[in-house]
């Protein structure tokens, strides 16, 4: 019965063959890279790129957004390594189950909660104040007490988060194409941008392309950088340094990638399909978050850029404030799908541990036509959805930055530790380098996460508390790994 027992590879793929846990593989890997696509491309192509710009690198930034996508590009390799070698439901959670053992596999998962449906419940409440801007651009104006930011009940923040609950429970296929549409209105809009924004674009703006470097006065207290109060630590701005700032400021745009990998189970051809899937959206949103800023940098000195909504802010500024709408626009398909995304990931790594018992085994159900595990899928739509209705989120969104980073340095980690316990295991795509690949992963992801307030590692630290005794109280005595007959399942 130890904690650190693990369940193994075959097993895995025996429950995911499984009659009524048996989900339905219908996606491909255009439909994966549409969901990254869909889950990366949010808010941080329409605000990151002015915060970074003006505050840390200036029109460096676009280096920023490099150094940021090379840092997930080295956690993405060693997902899709695990993914096309485990292709099961539950992502990080199935990979630390089959190779540290259950006790962290179970840590993961509920640290996944903060990531995914955390996130998703941010993103609504986003989603509202977008949906709020617009509806003033055309003169109807929700009640502040209704709608936006300072609203006692979020009310289109639930809704959108319920809608989206019943296309999830309607199909995986519906789902794809739903988030497809949703992408190509959002990729239009960002295109939109690059091309307009290049007639606006001043070669002045450029200088100095790295301007140069000081330090700045750093917080104190628990709103200090971990990496300040363990090693004095003095933030630096601009320069080289302040590239390197930037990028773990941005790095949060491109959180959600990993989300390809839940989908595991409902792909067609795993094995070759996931790693496109991941790889795929990764790059081409690298490529366009350079673009953009490079774009929104040549159109105003970054001295100048707006911090709450650059790109708008700068076509108003050169007398394009049509264009302003349509960012509206842009943002709210690209938050509707970040927030649709966020949960169809959290839905399969919670209906992973159901199916391991590890959580009540009845929520593993599947709808018999639909082939999605609704159960599930509506509990977290509720709770998602009072989350987004009624408790304020900013000043807790950074746990969905921790909760992510830390998931990509247990898979780092667990990549290295198949391949010498599990040598023998076809895979069909290989991290290259091992292990210096997945350990220059670790470090990337420690750097940053030692970049983030002590506050948000002490909230982690307590969400992980609680977690532990979950585990303790519930899951442990329950798990199906030392069970040598099928449980028989409840109603």
């Amino acid at each position: 019965m130890s904690v650190f027992r693990t369940k193994t590879v075959e097993q895995s793929i025996r429950d995911a063959e499984g009659g009524e846990h048996r989900l339905k593989r219908s996606l491909s890997a255009l439909d994966l890279t549409v969901f990254g696509i869909g889950v990366i491309v949010g808010t941080g192509i329409f605000v990151l790129t002015g915060v970074a710009a003006r505050n840390t690198a200036g029109p460096a930034v676009a280096l920023s957004f490099v150094v940021a996508g090379i840092a997930c590009g080295l956690a993405a390799l060693c997902y899709a390594e695990f993914a096309s070698t485990v292709p099961v439901a539950g992502s990080a959670y199935t990979f630390a189950y089959a190779t540290i053992g259950e006790f962290p596999a179970w840590i993961i998962g509920w640290d996944l909660m903060l990531e995914m449906a955390l996130g998703a419940a941010v993103v609504a409440s986003g989603w509202s104040g977008y949906l709020t801007s617009l509806l003033k651009n055309f003169g109807v104006d929700l009640p502040a007490s209704l709608a936006g930011d300072a609203a006692v009940v979020n009310v289109p923040a639930a809704l959108i988060v319920l809608a989206l609950t019943a296309v999830l429970v309607a199909g995986i296929k519906l789902s794809a194409r739903f988030n497809a549409t949703m992408v190509a209105i959002k990729m239009a809009v960002v295109l939109l941008v690059i091309v307009a924004g290049l007639f606006y674009v001043k070669g002045a703006n450029y200088q100095p392309f790295i301007p140069p470097a000081h330090e700045v006065d750093g917080k104190g207290g628990l709103a200090a950088p971990l990496i300040q109060v363990l090693f004095g630590v003095q933030p630096v701005v601009f320069g080289v340094f302040g590239i390197f700032t930037g990028a773990a400021l941005v790095f949060f745009a491109y959180i959600g990638f990993d989300v390809v990998a839940t989908a595991a189970e409902e792909t067609r051809r795993p094995q070759r399909d996931l790693p496109i899937g991941i790889i795929a959206s990764l790059a081409v949103c690298t490529v366009l978050y350079v673009a953009v800023s490079l774009v929104v940098v040549g159109m105003q000195h970054y001295s100048s850029l707006s911090v709450s909504a650059p790109l708008a802010d700068a076509f108003r500024a050169v007398g394009a404030p049509w264009l302003a709408t349509l960012i509206s626009v842009g943002g709210i398909a690209g938050l509707t799908t970040v927030v649709m995304i966020l949960m169809l990931g959290q839905s399969r790594v919670l209906f992973a541990m159901c199916r391991d018992n590890l959580l009540p085994r009845p929520l593993a159900r599947v709808h018999p036509r639909f082939r999605t595990p609704y159960r599930i899928t509506v509990v977290i739509g509720v709770v998602t959805a009072l989350l987004a209705a009624f408790i304020p989120l900013a000043a807790i969104a950074e746990l969905v930055n921790i909760g992510t980073l830390f998931a990509f340095v247990v898979v780092s980690i667990a990549v290295i530790i198949l391949r010498r316990t599990r040598p023998e295991l076809p895979r069909a795509f290989r991290t290259p380098w091992v292990p210096v690949v997945p350990v220059l992963a670790v470090l990337a992801c420690v750097y940053l996460m030692l970049n983030l307030p002590v506050e948000t590692w002490l909230r982690f630290l307590v969400w992980m508390v609680i977690g532990a005794g979950v585990y303790f109280g519930y899951g442990r005595r329950r798990s199906r790994v030392p069970v040598t007959e099928e449980p028989v399942l409840e109603n």
